[in-house]
């Protein structure tokens, strides 16, 4: 596969087996600093910003198969033979086509809170909110928020997506992520993947049990791709999984991976 001199960014912590985690929708490592340091006592954990996210470079190329090319350029930056991928909602789908084209580079696959399964385009309405924001007329994060919160109700929802706001070397607001990219390929995102093969090694789907993006009746697609596959609910959380229960996903995870 040709280089996609995508270079993308990410925060290194542990030492051990390589474990690499990648956010999903309008994420980024950031997300994830938390819990890569958890894991970090354990394994050597890559959180990585995809592209068009956090701190990775820009690009109007934006499906899955950019992005599994990206992981593996970065997989061989980094000189990692065998891995341990960790995925969560479009990173999961990542995670998901990455192990299925690289089978003998993964060893363990762990999948947060999505399905293989195709998805209506539930977050556009986000996508469009902040596209909407005209940030030259705003000097602080707290008006962005004010003006968010008319199309965006949740306060959660709205502290996660100001996590992409930034400053300019002018002092002036910018969005970290590539809005209008991520907004014109978000069909392609929400579609299922057609795998030509399966991924026949232990893999575990985390689903929160207040999310409604894997439902009981999602189990046999995702057998029929991962056989050795287990599911576990945390009944208490929702889409964000690793934030809304942090200690139990880490052990579910740690437990996970350190099996024989």
């Amino acid at each position: 596969m040709s280089s996609t001199d995508m270079n993308l960014h990410f925060e290194a912590v542990g030492e051990g087996r390589p474990l690499i985690i990648l956010h999903g929708l309008l994420g980024s490592a950031d997300n994830w600093r938390s819990m890569s340091r958890r894991l970090g006592a354990h394994y050597k954990v890559f959180a990585v910003d995809l592209r068009n996210h956090g701190r990775s470079p820009h690009s109007d190329i934006f499906d899955y198969d950019v992005m599994v090319a990206d992981l593996r350029e970065f997989v061989e930056q980094q000189a990692l033979p065998r891995i341990m991928l960790l995925g969560h909602s479009i990173g999961g789908k990542v995670a998901m086509q990455f192990a299925i084209d690289y089978f003998e580079r993964v060893d363990r696959l762990v999948i947060v809170d999505i399905a293989p399964k195709p998805y209506e385009p539930s977050q556009r309405y986000i996508l469009e909110a902040l596209r909407s924001l005209d940030l030259t007329r705003y000097k602080s994060f707290a008006e962005v928020d004010a003006a968010l919160a008319a199309k965006v109700s949740g306060e959660s929802l709205r502290q996660f997506l100001l996590k992409n706001l930034a400053r300019d070397e002018n002092g002036r607001l910018r969005w970290k992520v590539h809005l209008a990219a991520i907004d014109r390929n978000y069909d392609k995102l929400a579609r299922g993947l057609a795998p030509e093969r399966t991924f026949d090694k232990p893999t575990l789907f985390i689903r929160g049990g207040r999310s409604n993006y894997i439902e009981d009746d999602d189990a046999p697609l995702i057998r029929q791709i991962f056989p050795q596959v287990e599911i576990a609910t945390l009944a208490e959380a929702g889409h964000w999984v690793h934030v809304d229960l942090p200690k139990e996903f880490f052990q579910t995870v740690l437990n996970f991976l350190s099996r024989a």
